[in-house]
């Protein structure tokens, strides 16, 4: 939604690596031991796949999967621009000619609460707990007041097929050793001419 995906932009194409397979069968090792069932099992799936996105409108989107390895819960967002970046990771932000010191990290909480939407500060504490940092909770409740008031949905099967593709798009790059996969119009070309209106209303 940050880069009107088929609202004025989209996929175009797509590239992924995987590394070797390695945690799902140490884990298995020692948890259950060398002669645990699944220790034989010779798992596919890289330790952690990455994937670079192309848009039509220039912007590239990298994306890691990473589910077999031990590490701290992180989405690991991080948005980029000409006049700064901000990572969760590391909770940090810098904002060229803006920031107290430049090219310094600075904590971006003071950012996250002067620019956060409306609708994150209104509800933030009834979506506190729900999945993916409460996300999960905004998602759930736009469909449910988009049924009640019969409206669309702002993430619609447009949405849907696009994300769901990616996986096997990525496969198929994974096993051609990272040919360039073309990315699907779904759309068939109304992606053109559609309006992203995703959060511009501060209230349900």
């Amino acid at each position: 939604m940050m880069l009107d995906i088929n609202r004025g932009n989209r996929f175009t194409q797509l590239v992924s690596y995987a590394s070797k397979s390695r945690g799902l069968h140490e884990h298995i090792v020692n948890k259950g031991g060398e002669q645990h069932p699944n220790a034989k099992v010779k798992f596919k799936l890289g330790d952690v796949v990455t994937t670079m996105i192309e848009t039509t409108n220039g912007e590239t989107i990298l994306l890691q999967h990473d589910t077999n390895l031990p590490r701290p819960y992180s989405l690991g967002f991080r948005v980029q621009g000409t006049n700064g970046i901000w990572m969760d990771l590391n909770k940090s932000i810098y904002i060229e000619g803006k920031s107290k010191d430049a090219h310094r990290w600075e904590d971006a909480k003071a950012w996250l609460d002067e620019y956060d939407h409306p609708l994150w500060k209104r509800y933030g504490s009834d979506a506190s707990g729900a999945g993916h940092g409460g996300m999960d909770w905004f998602v759930i409740n736009a469909f449910i007041e988009s049924v009640k008031n019969k409206t669309a949905t702002p993430q619609d099967v447009y949405d849907a097929v696009t994300w769901s593709a990616i996986t096997p798009l990525s496969e198929a790059s994974i096993q051609s050793g990272g040919d360039s996969m073309e990315f699907p119009d779904f759309t068939k070309g109304q992606w053109m001419y559609r309006k992203n209106d995703f959060a511009i209303s501060d209230s349900y």
